[in-house]
């Protein structure tokens, strides 16, 4: 071994003290990279749950590498008042050159200690939506949603987001405190349909597919309501009515899952072609042109006379031109 390290003075000109450094250096490397290779290939394997086993192999990563920062830095410099004033004199200048990393590693701890979200959350950020995939140091990962995929379905993409956004950018959670979301799916029938009827008929198709969501859902208001300031008096399935150009517009309101959102509306419209074929009285109503006559078609007291005069309630005459319209 004095030979070796003779040898290695002398042609490489390398003194005893920094070989020492520097095969030391190695060693711990080394071992610290079996210590991880264990974990990730012996230990984590073996867990079933998939979030529990990404946890553990990321948390394993960074208590690696942060030991190996500290062992490599203990033996490198001497004592860490040394490396602390090192660190302040260019404390300065790292602020102003790396700005956005720096920013992006502080938005990393904030992520870790408040946690706005977690792997497995689906979130959106700014003008970005979609289930968080990945955490690093600099940036999380999204599988995208939206975008040009209907019903916040996953569009296939992979989103990498710096950290820092979540100081700049507003941020969304459909994951976190109530855990659900309010869906509506619009309804329009003619005006000569029986809205009534059609209004039933939608208020029990609601039930159907989301009644039972009132109840968990009611239970889960209640722990949210002990972090935010959520107030809801009526978490059941309604509807909604309101006149448009082309009909009698419905809306049904119902609580779903932010992942079962298509598939909900999929099956309430099938129950509602289903329900409204089988209705005599009820009809969807699509943009038309048709044309109305006054005299034959308006109510008896809203006609306008043959000869173009209509009485007014005070008995007077009135003239105006009555001619057809076209309505959309």
């Amino acid at each position: 071994m004095d030979m070796m390290t003779q040898w290695i003075e002398q042609n490489l000109g390398i003194g005893p003290a920094m070989q020492t450094k520097v095969l030391t250096s190695l060693i711990a490397v080394l071992l610290l990279w079996i210590l991880h290779l264990v974990v990730v290939k012996l230990i984590v394997p073996r867990i079933q749950d998939i979030y529990i086993r990404y946890r553990i192999r990321k948390t394993a990563g960074y208590i690696i590498f942060i030991i190996g920062i500290l062992v490599v830095a203990r033996v490198w410099i001497r004592g860490f008042q040394a490396l602390a004033t090192y660190l302040g004199l260019l404390s300065a200048g790292l602020a102003i050159a790396l700005k956005d990393p720096l920013a992006n590693l502080a938005a990393w701890i904030f992520i870790i200690w408040r946690r706005p979200f977690e792997v497995g959350d689906r979130i959106q950020i700014g003008s970005d939506a979609g289930d968080v995939i990945d955490i690093r140091v600099f940036q999380f990962t999204l599988m995208e949603i939206g975008n040009w995929v209907g019903a916040d379905q996953s569009t296939g993409r992979i989103i990498h987001v710096p950290n820092g956004k979540v100081f700049t950018e507003p941020l969304a959670n459909y994951s976190k405190g109530f855990q659900y979301i309010w869906n509506e799916v619009a309804v329009l029938i003619t005006f000569e349909s029986d809205w009534r009827q059609a209004k039933e008929i939608l208020l029990g198709i609601g039930a159907k597919h989301a009644e039972e969501l009132s109840t968990i859902a009611e239970e889960r208001v209640r722990r949210a309501a002990r972090k935010f300031m959520i107030f809801y008096t009526k978490l059941t399935p309604t509807v909604y009515t309101a006149v448009k150009d082309s009909g009698v517009l419905l809306t049904i309101r119902y609580l779903c899952e932010p992942r079962k959102r298509r598939g909900s509306e999929e099956a309430i419209w099938e129950d509602i072609l289903t329900e409204f074929a089988g209705s005599d009285d009820v009809d969807f109503a699509y943009p038309t042109r048709r044309y109305y006559d006054n005299l034959l078609e308006g109510k008896p007291g809203a006609r306008a006379a043959a000869d173009g005069r209509r009485r007014s309630s005070a008995g007077d005459t009135q003239t105006h031109e009555v001619e057809g319209r076209p309505e959309a």
